[in-house]
């Protein structure tokens, strides 16, 4: 098989960057080890950016989300019993975040890559990737008993944290930083109408906890917990007594319980790989850096990535110009690395650290509290949040 870009990868990442090409009219495969089922069945975040939200419209896949994505013009942060707002739309000049999850996300874009005939190749095993520092790169995979082989132009490693683009990088060549937390987040899905309109982040001495939403009768909550424990150690019971511990009391009359439609433990981890491309592989998305989900910045800067990457595609092919490709590396890095301070930051005010004692509580909820109280303090928080223009800096 020939064709100009090889995808790696059938999330969210993959399927924009396809959709995108071939909205420009350049070809692309797309090359995926799981079922689409299986990639539908993953459980993400739903904070979506004004930045991803264009994105999607320019996509063309963006009506479903308008109709049904809630959005938010702020959310709670609750700390010493109490919530406070922050504005995001008074504060940011009138930008606002969508609540849609990620599933939502990748089923319209699975849909209108079905819709045009595009070429998806799921349940592909033994993936790999040939000569990218050539001109000349190549993916051989297995399907059905056969070895078959993608002759490109580029290859797009959008295969996610444990995918074998990275992976295949000389270990001279690449540069990975990393931090591991040592709790995870407790996640369960829910039909019972959400405790609040807009998302509450929690600071208590328990723990954190995030009051989060997929539509008006569907929740998500999640709970601060170590890294040893286990789902099988939750009950539904246990999840729900927990929460109303870490809620104020208005939370805790408001909320709604019921039986657990998926629960899970995420590992919490910052993690960026520099660079990001490799002669004619680039890695995005989950491939090149990994935030810990407090500020909702993974599939925001995967999206990201995927702008950035695309444009540059279509730049070498319709203008003849690589300046975009050569670029790409230290243009996503820029604004990696802004959301990876963001989401680190974020993670240490509002997470429980046994280690700092006393003291590190009473020191996170006297940032809290500057925060709350102070119009530059509230209006950095919702800046970063709603995401800092594709251009911020430049």
């Amino acid at each position: 098989m020939r064709t100009q870009v090889a995808i790696i990868g059938a999330g969210p990442s993959g399927l924009l960057l396809g959709q995108l090409l071939h909205k420009a009219g350049i070809d692309a495969i797309i090359v995926e080890r799981q079922s689409g089922d299986y990639v539908l069945g993953r459980i993400r975040a739903g904070v979506l950016e004004q930045v991803t939200t264009d994105l999607l419209d320019e996509a063309g896949v963006g009506q479903r989300m308008h109709r049904e994505g809630l959005v938010h013009g702020g959310f709670d942060m609750l700390f010493k019993g109490e919530r406070h707002r922050i504005d995001l739309h008074r504060l940011t000049g009138g930008k606002n975040v969508m609540v849609y999850g990620q599933t939502e996300v990748t089923h319209d874009l699975m849909d209108a890559r079905q819709a045009a005939g595009l070429t998806t190749i799921y349940e592909a095993s033994q993936v790999s990737v040939h000569d990218f520092e050539s001109a000349k790169p190549r993916v051989r995979y297995e399907k059905d008993g056969q070895t078959h082989e993608i002759e490109c132009d580029f290859i797009a490693g959008c295969d996610g944290f444990h995918g074998v683009c990275r992976a295949s990088v000389p270990k001279r060549a690449i540069t990975e930083f990393e931090k591991i937390y040592p709790f995870g987040w407790l996640g369960m899905l829910s039909d019972t109408p959400p405790v609040h309109h807009e998302l509450i982040y929690a600071n208590s001495t328990r723990g954190f906890a995030l009051c989060s939403q997929r539509s008006h009768t569907r929740s998500r909550y999640y709970l601060q917990v170590p890294m040893t424990d286990t789902v099988e150690n939750w009950s539904d019971a246990a999840f729900w007594d927990e929460l109303r511990l870490r809620l104020d009391p208005a939370a805790r009359e408001q909320l709604v319980t019921g039986p657990a439609l998926e629960k899970s433990i995420a590992p919490l981890r910052s993690f960026v790989a520099e660079p990001m491309r490799f002669g004619q592989m680039f890695l995005a998305g989950d491939a090149a850096h990994i935030v810990p989900p407090t500020g909702a910045k993974g599939l925001n800067l995967a999206a990201t990535d995927v702008k950035y990457l695309s444009s540059a595609f279509i730049e070498h092919y319709q203008d003849k110009s690589d300046a975009g490709i050569d670029h790409y590396s230290a243009r996503c890095l820029r604004r990696i690395w802004r959301a990876e301070r963001f989401s680190w930051w974020f993670t240490g005010l509002m997470h429980n650290f046994p280690e700092n004692g006393p003291i590190g509580q009473k020191l996170q909820e006297a940032e809290l509290d500057y925060i709350v109280n102070s119009e530059v303090g509230a209006r950095s928080v919702a800046e970063n949040y709603v995401g800092l223009p594709l251009d911020f800096g430049e």
